[in-house]
């Protein structure tokens, strides 16, 4: 495995952990993890990368080894503390951004809100989530009370094996070999001696702010950037989060200048785990233009319908 370092900023009144790799004189890489997952999660994708990058991946709040937020968990401050570190590790060049799920979805807000900071765009699985309507949120602010009230708790497990374990059966397409790693990072052992997942369990909890489709696609309209969307050959849950309304998808589609789509084959919504390999050359060739991604896996997929 390359190896990495562990730093540590103080992000807007939080102490955030970044994990990089590589050296800070080669061209930069931002790697954004998706929800209950780890910065460390991206290392089968960076042992699999060919050119030198200085890799940067930061560890979200609430997530792995940065500090939980007192006040809860509001979509706006990951734009805003992604924005930060932009200050800290690229200050005056735009870099190429890699969102996975919900750090898609940070990615692709952050994108048009600043789109001078972005040379590159790319979105594993982040590609907005299903449109609300205005009457569901009487019903999304009373649940979001009624969880307020409740204690929140992660299970414990008795090992990090025992965490591994989880992680295949939610996962069968994992390695033994990448579980075990990933345990390591995804848990943590607390005073007690239990084994717990390294997140805030606040982040289970309802939002209730709604998912605003019209903002997003404002927010895609404004994006310069060139755009690789990667689908996972696999995934099943796409529609369940994104639904499925073709009408919806034409609009992503169009609110997006320059898009281009590639396929990730035999890997499902986490194809960095399950093909770090394509995953990484599909990147590598988007970003570098060189060609250097297998072509097998530059195909253009249909949307989820």
């Amino acid at each position: 495995m390359k190896p990495s370092q562990s730093r540590y900023h103080l992000i807007r009144g939080l102490r955030y952990h970044v994990r990089t790799w590589g050296e800070p004189d080669a061209p930069k890489l931002v790697l954004l993890h998706g929800w209950m997952d780890v910065a460390a999660s991206f290392q089968f994708a960076v042992d699999a990368l060919v050119h030198d990058w200085y890799v940067i991946a930061p560890d979200w709040r609430g997530f792995g080894l940065t500090q939980w937020a007192p006040d809860g968990y509001w979509f706006a401050d990951y734009l805003a503390d992604l924005d930060a570190l932009l200050d800290i590790y690229a200050p005056e060049t735009p870099c190429a951004v890699v969102g996975h799920s919900m750090g898609g979805n940070v990615a692709n807000l952050y994108a048009g809100v600043r789109p001078a900071r972005v040379s590159h765009l790319v979105l594993a699985e982040g590609f907005g989530l299903e449109p609300t309507r205005p009457e569901q949120a009487p019903d999304r602010i009373a649940r979001w009370i009624d969880e307020t009230k409740a204690i929140v708790q992660l299970r414990p497990y008795e090992s990090f094996a025992s965490v591994a374990d989880r992680l295949m059966k939610n996962n069968p397409r994992l390695a033994r070999d990448q579980a075990e790693f990933l345990a390591q990072h995804w848990a943590i052992q607390r005073a007690d001696g239990t084994i717990e997942l390294a997140a805030d369990p606040r982040h289970k909890q309802v939002n209730p702010v709604l998912y605003r489709f019209e903002e997003a696609i404002a927010c895609w309209e404004r994006i310069t950037a060139p755009v690789l969307w990667l689908w996972g050959e696999k995934t099943t849950d796409l529609k369940r989060w994104a639904g499925d309304d073709p009408a919806d998808w034409a609009r992503r589609r169009a609110a997006l200048r320059q898009l281009s789509e590639c396929t990730i084959r035999a890997a499902g919504h986490m194809m960095h785990h399950d093909q770090p390999e394509q995953f990484a050359a599909a990147i590598e060739s988007f970003v570098t233009g060189d060609g250097s991604g297998d072509a097998s896996v530059r195909s253009t997929s249909p949307s989820p319908s």
